[in-house]
């Protein structure tokens, strides 16, 4: 299976957040560095070659609240850091899909097509 569940991204990587640059940035290392391990341990492996990744990436929100779909894209955006660095792969090879579900679970879903 290509599949690895993520955390749901913490809301001080949301493009809202105004949080001090220094505490934002520790906070992506830290999600970036969970998304990889996750990466690994899920057993996920990038097809060779230079050719395009295509993923499919499904956020399965941690509550009913509203959230913008450009928000939740720009706040996985080191959780997909951390799955490049996990699959050896540049993330610009990636050709994502994105979905957006009303399921309550409090995480991303990522599949390797």
């Amino acid at each position: 299976m290509n599949t690895v569940k993520l955390p749901w991204p913490p809301k001080e990587l949301s493009p809202n957040s105004s949080l001090h640059w220094s505490k934002k940035s520790k906070k992506k290392k830290e999600y970036r560095t969970a998304c990889w391990a996750l990466t690994l341990e899920a057993g996920l492996k990038a097809p060779g070659g230079d050719e395009k990744i295509e993923i499919e990436i499904t956020f399965c929100p941690p509550d009913k609240r509203h959230r913008d779909a450009d928000n939740m894209v720009a706040a996985i955006k080191s959780g997909l850091d951390g799955v490049a660095d996990a699959l050896k792969v540049n993330d610009k090879r990636f050709l994502p899909k994105f979905i957006f579900t009303e399921a309550v679970m409090g995480m991303v879903i990522l599949e390797i097509k």
